[in-house]
């Protein structure tokens, strides 16, 4: 009687697939890029203003023009007076800067986000570029300070438009102001906060500022100012002018 045949050798377990679906979202890049402004960014400059305006609510306050910020931001050159920082983000890399300028090279990055970024200002805030955007801004200039014998920047604004906040890009304006008075061999950069933005105030710590609670800012302003056009200097008392000094003590 014949031998039963062997049974055939098992089949080679199959290679598993480790590919994603297509369809199986792996991140959403966003590539955002710090660099001078120009004139031609005084439209979205302006809005973006009135926006920050509107978060502090202080649109009581809020009367600049475009016309106004043309023919003052741009008198001087880049960190010797006023300066602007304009944050762009896109959705595909970056091309070359449209806007090249010997006295800063733009800083980039990019963000991995978990999920898009539903802009609804997209058109509004539209620059050049492939689907490049305005996302926020900085605008900053240079103080003095006598205790350290070394200039200093100051940043008047700050701002990161709504949807694209919670993300790092408020750090890294402030951090490309930093390295600039880093790189100039500045003292300080110094900035102020709302009392009621516990968030704000949060952040700013977490970046190494410290919150100097002492202080108080003292302003001169509208018609309060005007009434200084005509001041009679001599008419001020000593004990008044000593004061005004100490005052103005940094």
């Amino acid at each position: 009687m014949a031998a039963a045949a062997p049974p055939p050798p098992p089949a080679p377990a199959p290679t598993p697939d480790f590919t994603l679906p297509e369809s199986t979202p792996v991140g959403y890049p966003l590539f955002s890029r710090i660099r001078l402004a120009n004139p031609t960014d005084v439209p979205h400059i302006h809005k973006l203003i009135h926006q920050m305006a509107v978060f502090e609510r202080l649109t009581h306050l809020f009367s600049a023009t475009e016309s106004a910020l043309s023919s003052t931001l741009f008198t001087s050159e880049p960190f010797k007076s006023f300066t602007v920082f304009i944050l762009e983000v896109s959705t595909n890399p970056f091309s070359e800067n449209p806007y090249p300028n010997p006295f800063y090279a733009p800083t980039a990055r990019t963000f991995n986000l978990d999920l898009p970024i539903d802009d609804p200002e997209r058109e509004t805030f539209r620059s050049l570029g492939d689907d490049v955007v305005v996302a926020g801004f900085t605008l900053f200039f240079p103080n003095y300070s006598s205790f350290l014998a070394k200039p200093g920047f100051y940043v008047e604004d700050v701002f990161v438009r709504e949807c694209y906040r919670r993300k790092g890009l408020g750090k890294m304006l402030l951090s490309a102001v930093a390295k600039q008075a880093v790189k100039m061999g500045y003292g300080r950069v110094d900035w102020v906060v709302l009392d009621w933005n516990i968030n704000a105030i949060k952040f700013y710590e977490e970046m190494g500022a410290k919150i100097l609670p002492e202080w108080r800012i003292c302003r001169l302003t509208g018609e309060e100012l005007q009434a200084y056009e005509n001041a009679n200097l001599e008419g001020f008392s000593f004990s008044e002018l000593s004061v005004l000094s100490l005052s103005f003590k940094n």
